[in-house]
């Protein structure tokens, strides 16, 4: 597995797959086994993979549990990003959970507990609250880092302008953001504003939820089905994009979700993979195999653009280049 640097600030090397840790553990009902977490965990490992995302809310703090024992041995070979904002909590109260300070404080202390650790390297809300104010969770994180639980910090799933407004002020590292071929409108704005603050962007659902791998439409089940009651539904946008993914498989010998997440490689960001069984992983790990050409990159750009809309639209009518 290759490796590059989180961002232009940190000077921090990390390989350039994330294992996404939301499946590890079953607290919610669904997701691995101890078992198979611990497999998982040591194909992804003995891959060269040392970043691993993970939240205080999956599977109800579980999956910062099995974390924290696999790491325990060898803690400084990893990369631990997680999150706060929702809690570990099934239903926590107001004042438990959002991103201010309060809330911040007690789930960076709970995290570190069920990690077995003195400190998280990569912090970050997550989600937007929509009641915190930006300057509240920017001096809330600098504390974070002042106190040295935590090393670097970032935001996840948050309005490009809220972004940027915290990073205009308090040393981001990282944003964190839903990016695959069918969900391309972090393009307007989340990006670019990434790019400029130098940020390490990591990119969740690459597959979207199993969607790129064309397996619904095979009548296969996963978390699309079990949000969607009318069952799997293909729009033509998507089938588009399904049979452009097919065509290029055939074409490099691989599977359709496979060249999703390969095309999602060449974004020079860091996609997180997920598994809730050792299969799971392995498909994702052997995709750093291929190698798509130019002209494969340029057909699943161009049939996943999304129209940039005002004022990106505007803009290239008038602005000139010198």
């Amino acid at each position: 597995m290759n490796y590059k640097l989180v961002g232009t600030h940190t000077g921090l090397p990390a390989s350039e797959l994330v294992l996404g840790a939301a499946s590890l553990g079953s607290r919610k009902g669904y997701g691995a086994t101890p078992d198979d977490s611990q497999k998982i965990l040591v194909a992804y490992a003995e891959a060269g993979g040392n970043f691993i995302d993970v939240a205080d809310q999956y599977q109800l703090g579980e999956a910062e549990e099995i974390i924290g024992r696999f790491i325990a041995s060898e803690r400084h070979n990893f990369i631990i990003c997680t999150k706060y904002t929702r809690s570990s909590e099934t239903e926590p109260l107001p004042s438990n959970e959002g991103n201010h300070r309060k809330a911040m404080r007690q789930s960076v202390e709970a995290s570190l507990k069920r990690l077995k650790t003195d400190y998280i390297d990569l912090y970050m809300p997550h989600y937007d609250d929509g009641r915190t104010p930006v300057e509240e969770i920017a001096r809330g994180l600098e504390d974070l880092v002042k106190s040295g639980k935590v090393l670097y910090t970032g935001l996840a799933n948050f309005p490009a302008w809220k972004a940027a407004a915290i990073a205009s002020t308090t040393p981001l590292s990282a944003l964190q953001l839903e990016y695959n071929l069918v969900q391309r409108t972090a393009d307007r704005e989340l990006m670019p504003m990434a790019s400029y603050f130098g940020l390490g962007t990591m990119l969740y659902s690459p597959l979207a939820g199993g969607l790129l791998t064309g397996k619904y439409r095979q009548g296969a089940t996963g978390r699309l089905t079990r949000s969607a009651p009318e069952g799997y539904q293909e729009n033509m946008g998507t089938k588009a994009i399904l049979d452009e993914l097919e065509l290029i498989a055939a074409e490099v010998d691989a599977t359709p979700g496979q060249v999703a997440l390969g095309w999602t490689l060449t974004k020079n960001c860091f996609p997180i993979i997920g598994a809730r069984v050792l299969a799971h992983i392995t498909e994702s790990i052997n995709a750093l195999s291929i190698q798509l050409s130019p002209d494969q990159i340029t057909r699943l750009d161009a049939i996943s653009a999304v129209k940039m809309g005002y004022p990106h639209e505007l803009l290239k009518t008038v602005q000139k280049v010198y």
